[in-house]
């Protein structure tokens, strides 16, 4: 699909979609729990979709609803895991990373001897150390570096062994496996121990609210760095299982909202987005912090955020915590006085495409000036982009990211590949519009 934007200044209000994040971490602790749940959801999209359809494949019966799902879980025990009857499955995560990297420790967990297949760019994406740890707990993995990857074995309890700079969604996926582990009595609960500084650390600490709200605690021990040696983590998961409260809500999407809150930022009139929580253990919430420190006026309510354009200048911040922000930060440090500085970019090589390239290209290609210095972006300012033509890469964060530079272009902005937003966000463009922008969707 071809979106065909013609520059136009977007303003207004927007609801906030529901956070993909989230959505994955409550649908497979209800998938996983002892009675049916209730995950109110106002929207959904093609990772989420994902999600559901490999946990049905392991035997829930997952009900899509008015406001979102009714989840019947799959039958399992902890001594024997799942129904030999339900093993054996293909779990299809279409191009979703958290699917894959929750659902294969999962599957293990239950023993699900199951078959994992994918799209674009999802075979060829790291999953090792995770991979290392899930052979050594006892399982078998056929397949590794594609698809299809084949699953045997049924995964031990003890200690998982990660170091801190690889995926969050790797240690997430251990705790979400952690409570199915069959573990002798009286055995020590299972351990996910982390070595070094942790990566996007608030996607971790999403996972234990999910797990908590079903019941499950995951007690949190760092010790300290000293005699040379790195600070260690670890997150011991309790014993018991999942436990269903009944119902659960999943809460607004800060990812997703930081695209309008950068068009606020860069445009000439204020943009809110509503169905955001300020408390959110979210990182991508951080998006204020960063427009602030921009220059940018912000407004925060209990549930809601307004940015507006001010002066804005360059400055040096880190996208340690926030990688999935990078692209949309880099569109609005684009249009900052002097340079800014986005230090420890090296993960988003291993995104949907090769975010570093793809977000220095495309707005490249719209008249930026953004380079690559080693796992870091440097920006030099410019007074608007130009119009031109763009590509997604499939990466939904990119087609995004130049929509909203096209609202700040001096003419006509073709962006190739625009479907690549359906996988995080379906509306997009109904809400580009809602917010005044003017987009024309064509085939290819």
């Amino acid at each position: 699909m071809l979106a065909r934007i013609t520059p136009s200044p977007l303003k207004g209000t927007v609801p906030a979609i529901a956070s993909k994040s989230m959505a994955h971490r409550l649908i497979i602790c209800a998938a996983l729990a002892n009675g049916e749940t209730h995950v109110t959801c106002n929207t959904t999209c093609a990772d989420i979709e994902a999600t559901v359809r490999c946990l049905t494949a392991l035997g829930a019966r997952i009900e899509t609803v008015e406001d979102g799902f009714q989840v019947h879980p799959t039958m399992k025990s902890v001594e024997f895991g799942l129904l030999k009857a339900l093993a054996g499955g293909t779990l299809d995560c279409g191009e979703s990373g958290s699917t894959l990297r929750f659902m294969l420790p999962v599957a293990c967990a239950l023993g699900a001897d199951a078959t994992f297949v994918g799209q674009g760019r999802l075979g060829a994406r790291p999953l090792s150390p995770l991979s290392d740890e899930i052979i050594a707990a006892g399982c078998d993995l056929q397949g590794l570096g594609g698809f299809p990857l084949k699953t045997s074995g049924r995964m031990r309890p003890g200690t998982f062994v990660l170091p801190g700079n690889v995926s969050s969604q790797y240690i997430s996926g251990l705790l979400l496996a952690a409570p199915l582990l069959a573990a002798p009595l009286l055995a020590q609960p299972s351990c996910v121990q982390v070595t070094g500084l942790i990566e996007s650390r608030p996607y971790i600490n999403l996972t234990i609210q999910a797990m908590k709200a079903f019941g499950v605690e995951v007690n949190v021990e760092r010790i300290p760095a000293r005699d040379g040696q790195p600070e260690v983590t670890n997150f011991r998961v309790s014993s018991g299982s999942y436990r269903t409260p009944g119902s659960v809500a999943v809460e607004g999407d800060w990812s997703n909202a930081a695209f309008w809150l950068c068009a606020g930022a860069i445009g000439s009139d204020p943009i809110t987005v509503e169905g955001v929580s300020l408390s959110s253990a979210q990182g991508d919430r951080n998006v204020l912090a960063a427009l602030s420190r921009f220059g940018a006026r912000i407004v925060r309510s209990t549930n809601a955020a307004t940015v507006q354009s001010d002066k804005l200048a360059g400055f040096e911040m880190s996208a340690h915590d926030i990688p999935d922000l990078v692209p949309v930060i880099s569109a609005v440090a684009s249009l900052a006085q002097g340079r800014t500085f986005i230090r420890d970019c090296a993960r988003l090589r291993i995104k949907e495409s090769d975010r570093l390239a793809t977000t220095t290209r495309e707005l490249t290609a719209l008249g930026a000036q953004v380079r690559i210095a080693g796992d870091d972006l440097i920006i030099k300012g410019v007074d608007a982009f130009t119009g031109g033509e763009v590509d997604s890469h499939n990466d939904h964060r990119i087609a995004m990211m130049a929509a909203i530079a096209a609202s700040r272009a001096t003419g006509e902005v073709v962006i190739h590949g625009a479907e690549a937003v359906n996988k995080s966000y379906p509306d997009f463009f109904d809400h580009y519009r809602l917010l005044g922008g003017k987009v024309t969707l064509e085939e290819e």
